[in-house]
């Protein structure tokens, strides 16, 4: 018998096989249980349904990231988020607070106590006044401190919100609500919401790329970049500015481009006789990420390379060629986004400021992270503005909550070092571009720092901004899930129209 008919046979036998158990009880049976399930859970919740939110994004499960227009005309469109993982000291860079010096040293009023859980702060803390020297800067006058020399030559381009707060004083659970609109694992981070709602500009290169410095992922892992519910194909993906940008980019020895993509041409012919059987969109999913990482071999690479930067793009950004760090990281976020990337995400670690050794002082720790971070932040807004692109790119800046103005005495024991506990009451974020007002401070705190007054804001109302910038009513942006339309906000959130220009 030749090859030819030896191949022949297998496929009728592969078919016979394969008949045989479409029509088998135990396939009825297995592919039959969701089903039944899911028409008893609707008799129980019976009146339940989506009908009356509409969903905007019209989804191409086959072309999942191109480019669709959002339901009204956004001011951005696109961004680039800078997480400082650990929850910078608003009171050593923003938020200038004199009263608070003059109480420095102070045991802490028994009001400020009561009825309050800390995640650290036992018994009664001493007060501890600002660690740093501020001043007015720029025609706005915005108060800065002196750890931000850079960032304050540039305030008049920026919009302070000064009296953010949040409900959760942990790093993980606050990350994630900060991230992904709710504090436990699941759900989609607001890189996956964007993608999934406006797709990218660049079919060569990942809708949403993640971009991580100080030498740790943030406390709640890549869960703050997943993509929850939604298809995968829009989760994060996390590139490297030392070394190979992607893990395993380049072919192996022996593997050349044309034998690689007769290898990915032949198992998305697989997957696409799985999706036609089981009419899975995962499996959509799954062939696009295998196209994208074809195309990215050659595109990644040229897009993730600093070294062909002028110098004095290198001396604006203080970059390092070859090493890991955020400098890096901030210049590649602008070649991101020039290239079409619609979500950039900058994560920096190790901004805890507890005190417990020097790394995690107030006065020396904190310092050291600023001068690591402050001129490439501000090289990043002057790069694009210079480059006509900061009117359509928002940039937002911030951690997960803020620190107390009581120096933290852990299990009631005052710390080697001065630091502050996590606080959520009131803390500071900024934002650039995409159409916010320039040179404003919205919100304000009490006179030591510890509450919000006026101007209060919530995550989910940063959220539901930065989706309105991009051209989305966060009410109505949703995905059906479980029975009921999600959305990145959920229950709550409000457009801050105060700071839109």
């Amino acid at each position: 018998m030749t090859q030819k008919e030896l191949n022949t046979q297998r496929l009728v036998q592969e078919a016979i096989q394969h008949h045989a158990r479409v029509n088998s009880r135990r396939h009825f049976i297995k592919e039959s249980a969701m089903g039944l399930g899911s028409l008893a859970l609707g008799a129980l919740l019976g009146g339940c349904n989506s009908t009356s939110v509409t969903n905007p994004v019209s989804f191409d499960p086959a072309y999942p990231l191109l480019p669709k227009a959002p339901p009204f005309l956004g001011k951005a469109k696109s961004v680039i988020y800078l997480h400082m993982a650990g929850a910078p000291s608003q009171l050593e860079l923003f938020d200038y607070k004199e009263e608070l010096m003059k109480m420095d040293g102070q045991d802490c009023p028994p009001s400020l106590l009561e009825r309050k859980r800390f995640a650290f702060i036992r018994g009664v803390p001493k007060m501890l006044g600002p660690q740093a020297k501020f001043s007015r800067n720029g025609s706005s006058g915005i108060w800065m401190s002196d750890n931000l020399p850079h960032l304050s030559s540039v305030v008049d381009e920026i919009c302070l919100l000064k009296a953010v707060s949040t409900d959760q004083f942990n790093h993980a659970p606050a990350q994630l609500m900060m991230q992904t609109g709710s504090a436990r694992l699941g759900r989609p981070s607001i890189g996956s919401w964007v993608t999934y709602g406006l797709g990218s500009e660049n079919q060569n290169l990942p809708g949403f790329v993640v971009l991580t410095s100080g030498g740790q992922n943030p406390d709640a892992g890549k869960s703050v970049w997943g993509s929850g519910f939604l298809p995968s194909v829009y989760q994060g993906v996390q590139c490297r500015s030392e070394g190979d940008p992607v893990l395993f980019i380049n072919d192996p020895e022996g593997i050349d481009r044309d034998l690689r993509k007769a290898s990915i041409d032949a198992i998305n012919q697989v997957n696409e006789v799985e999706y036609q059987e089981y009419k899975d969109p995962e499996i959509l999913s799954r062939i696009a990420q295998y196209e994208m990482a074809y195309k990215m071999q050659i595109a990644a690479p040229e897009v993730m390379n600093i070294n062909n930067e002028p110098s004095y793009i290198h001396e604006m950004y203080g970059t390092q060629p070859g090493k890991a760090c955020f400098a890096n990281n901030a210049l590649l976020a602008r070649k991101l986004v020039e290239k079409g990337v619609r979500f950039v995400q900058l994560f920096d670690w190790g901004w805890d400021s507890h005190g417990t050794n020097a790394e995690l002082a107030i006065d020396l720790g904190l310092v050291n992270k600023c001068k690591q971070t402050d001129k490439a932040i501000t090289a990043l807004i002057l790069d694009l503005k210079q480059r006509g692109l900061l009117d359509e790119t928002l940039i937002v800046w911030g951690g997960e909550f803020g620190r107390t103005p009581m120096q933290e005495n852990r299990e009631g024991k005052k710390m080697p070092f001065k630091g502050r506990d996590h606080h959520t009451e009131a803390f500071t974020m900024w934002m650039a571009g995409g159409g916010i007002k320039k040179g404003f401070s919205y919100g304000e705190t009490d006179e030591i720092g510890y509450a919000a007054i006026s101007g209060k804001v919530e995550p989910f109302d940063i959220q539901a901004t930065i989706l309105n910038q991009l051209g989305f009513d966060h009410e109505r942006f949703t995905f059906n899930f479980q029975g009921r339309p999600f959305r990145l906000t959920d229950t709550r959130g409000k457009v801050v129209n105060e700071i839109i220009a």
